[in-house]
């Protein structure tokens, strides 16, 4: 036995099946699709989620959108699906560009529809739909950013000021049926706050968005305070998500190796 082999191969198995190229295809292997769908991929991830779901599905997927972080794409790889790239961590011009041509797509879909719908880290910038300007919401994030707001509460703020978090995207889906596949870079993988959850109900309160805008001094107008009044879908009935590519994945993934290799593996948590 070969002890640092041995930790080698349980470090790289574990990351190979949390890519997100190998993430997304084995979560689309486990769900029963229709002979066509719609994709809409949003995150630094984005791209290499969507080009997975298309290596899987190919001519399957009718139509898409991808948004990602600028330099994160490598070029289009089917007329039928627009790549847009924009700003991060501070939401820019693109980002709203961006989760216009979404929203146009959501707009189009019926309850007889399927929507694959991609989500990595980095999704709260890239993905935006600003319910005040452009300019007072960059503002905010500037403002979260220096703050030193985790990003649970920093996502508890801007899904109030957006018509795409919190829920609200797959409510603009026409009832159409959404798998979610969620790249998870948040430690406990709270769905509703990995890219200020589009597709997922939010279980943050009103009165926790004020308290984080007490708690450090957040300046805001008028226009947005009343927005932290206004209540966030707390439920979705057209959503089934799966999560992939998580710590939590990477954990069961690398005690799986260990156990085959003659270990007894032991995961901590926090």
């Amino acid at each position: 036995m070969n002890v640092l082999d041995d930790a080698q191969l349980i470090i790289k198995e574990a990351i190979d099946r949390a890519m997100p190229d190998n993430a997304v295809k084995a979560a689309l292997g486990s769900v029963s699709l229709p002979h066509k769908v719609k994709l809409v991929a949003i995150g630094k991830a984005g791209y290499q989620m969507a080009r997975a779901a298309y290596d899987h599905l190919g001519s399957r997927i009718e139509k898409g959108v991808i948004i990602t972080k600028y330099g994160h794409s490598a070029g289009s790889f089917s007329e039928d699906i627009a790549i847009y790239e924009a700003g991060h961590p501070v939401p820019d011009g693109n980002s709203v560009r961006g989760a216009e041509a979404a929203l146009s797509l959501a707009h189009s879909l019926t309850p007889k529809d399927t929507l694959i719908f991609l989500v990595s880290g980095g999704g709260s910038a890239l993905f935006e739909s600003p319910l005040v300007s452009l300019e007072e919401l960059q503002d905010v994030n500037r403002q979260l950013l220096a703050s030193g707001a985790d990003i649970t509460e920093m996502n508890t703020i801007r899904k109030r000021l957006s018509a795409v978090k919190g829920g609200r995207f797959a409510m603009a889906c026409g009832g159409a049926r959404i798998i979610a596949i969620i790249l998870s870079d948040i430690i406990g993988d709270p769905l509703d706050m990995i890219a200020s959850g589009p597709a997922c109900p939010d279980s943050s309160t009103n009165a926790d968005a004020h308290a984080i805008i007490s708690k450090y001094g957040l300046k805001l107008s008028d226009k947005a305070l009343s927005l932290m009044d206004v209540e966030t879908p707390k439920e979705l009935i057209n959503v089934e998500t799966i999560v992939t590519g998580s710590v939590t994945q990477l954990c069961a993934s690398a005690s799986e190796t260990a156990r085959r290799l003659g270990y007894r593996p032991v995961v901590l948590t926090a």
